[in-house]
């Protein structure tokens, strides 16, 4: 399978690290990103700091970071293939609380760092007529839980799976194919090790690994016919759930 140049955004824990690392392993080229220098550098050298690594610093939410990215993929590596959109945040914030301050922090990282992450790379695919983008969304956006305070979450989001389905839509005539992936509650640094508390929201009766997400974005990534899809990795949390 040909080496392709992977954009990891989100790369210092959790998902985005476990991402980058499945890639590099597979023997692809990485570029990973991160808003917290210290950290990042870190990871890089967790992952090896190899010839296949490049590492740039930078909040997505900044139109300027995308276009780094994709000048350092193509500089060091020739192409820029795919794009992994998973730098995002979560909080809980009863929705009369929240403020237009609160709601800008989401909307920022969340929905304008995939958006115009996306578009930096985007006329790049478009010269190679090949390209992939993966969002990374939640099973949540159609599967609401009472008690669990996070309209600022879940408008930004909502509005990254439309705009997979909307970008799939004006650019799979290029032979660019942009998909969301909907992970359920997996077990990160986020959660700290309140993790496994969430096991129950699963029709399995567990939390997800990071490389469970791994291994499906990778899978994404390298099929020729999936576009437009929304895929839950999610242990069957938007299929049901048990009745107490």
């Amino acid at each position: 399978m040909k080496k392709q140049t992977i954009i990891v955004t989100g790369a210092s824990s959790g998902i985005g690290k476990e991402v980058a690392r499945h890639f590099l392993e597979k023997g692809d080229h990485v570029v990973i990103n991160s808003s917290t220098a210290e950290k990042l550098r870190e990871i890089y050298h967790e992952l090896g700091a190899g010839e296949n690594l490049a590492m740039m610093a930078g909040n997505v939410s900044d139109r300027k970071t995308g276009k780094k990215l994709a000048a350092i993929a193509l500089d060091r590596f020739g192409s820029v293939d795919v794009l992994i959109n998973n730098a995002g945040i979560f909080e809980t914030k009863p929705f009369l609380q929240v403020d237009e301050a609160y709601l800008d922090r989401f909307l920022n990282t969340n929905l304008k760092g995939t958006f115009f992450t996306t578009q930096a790379v985007i006329p790049q695919m478009l010269k190679q007529r090949n390209g992939v983008v993966i969002n990374i969304g939640t099973p949540l956006v159609n599967h609401a839980l009472g008690g669990l305070p996070i309209s600022a979450q879940m408008a930004s989001k909502g509005a990254i799976h439309a705009l997979t389905i909307q970008l799939a839509a004006e650019f799979g005539k290029n032979n660019i194919r942009v998909n969301t992936i909907a992970p359920g509650t997996i077990r990160t640094p986020m959660h700290g090790n309140k993790a496994d508390e969430s096991a129950t929201l699963h029709l399995l009766n567990r939390v997800g690994e990071v490389e469970d997400v791994a291994e499906m974005v990778y899978t994404v990534a390298k099929s020729n016919f999936i576009s437009g899809a929304i895929i839950n990795v999610d242990g069957g949390m938007a299929a049901g759930h048990h009745l107490n």
